[in-house]
């Protein structure tokens, strides 16, 4: 009897749950303007990978496990991508906005990038507060099945990926921010 107990009160905090996703899920869908349209929302958090990136200028390495218990909005680019050039001043600007204790923009350079080659693109684009962060092998896009650059991945404070984008967006867009908006209120 009590096994049972607990079972119907385990099934009905699982309810209660999924009910809570599928209304975030809907919540942020509903948030989709212009160019986030194209914003993949996930009807449940996926797992990510647990690869390992290099850190900026060298300085070690780390995996999105660290950014626990912020909202990230993940950015795999590369400084031969065009796309990449046109998003990457908007995506600083929403980090400037929003950016602190709750939520970071994350950007990863993937694939071949020299380290002189992101500092001029970070340069020319007047870039300087968003991470040069690098996975010259790939190892962690290809287990985040990124195809095509840029890719960005809404990460919730679980680590978890909520939504994903292929392409370039207007991170700094209304829609944008009221996304990652609503992302940290609710979590």
């Amino acid at each position: 009897m009590r096994l049972l107990r607990h079972l119907s009160l385990y099934i009905a905090l699982a309810l209660g749950a999924n009910a809570a996703i599928a209304a975030d899920a809907a919540q942020l869908e509903a948030l989709r303007d212009h160019s986030l349209k194209r914003l993949v929302v996930h009807s449940t958090p996926r797992a990510v990978s647990d690869a390992e990136f290099f850190l900026q200028d060298d300085s070690g390495t780390a995996t999105l496990q660290d950014y626990h218990g912020k909202v990230v909005l993940l950015n795999f680019w590369a400084t031969w991508c065009a796309p990449c050039r046109k998003e990457m001043p908007q995506l600083a600007e929403l980090q400037e906005e929003l950016g602190g204790e709750d939520f970071e923009v994350l950007t990863i350079a993937a694939g071949r990038n020299s380290p002189a080659g992101i500092t001029k693109f970070f340069d020319k684009n007047g870039i300087s507060n968003l991470p040069r962060h690098t996975d010259p092998k790939q190892a962690l896009a290809r287990k985040m099945a990124v195809i095509g650059l840029p890719v960005t991945v809404l990460l919730d404070r679980e680590g978890q990926e909520v939504a994903r984008l292929l392409g370039d967006a207007e991170w700094n867009s209304d829609s944008a921010k009221a996304i990652i908006a609503a992302m940290i209120e609710s979590n």
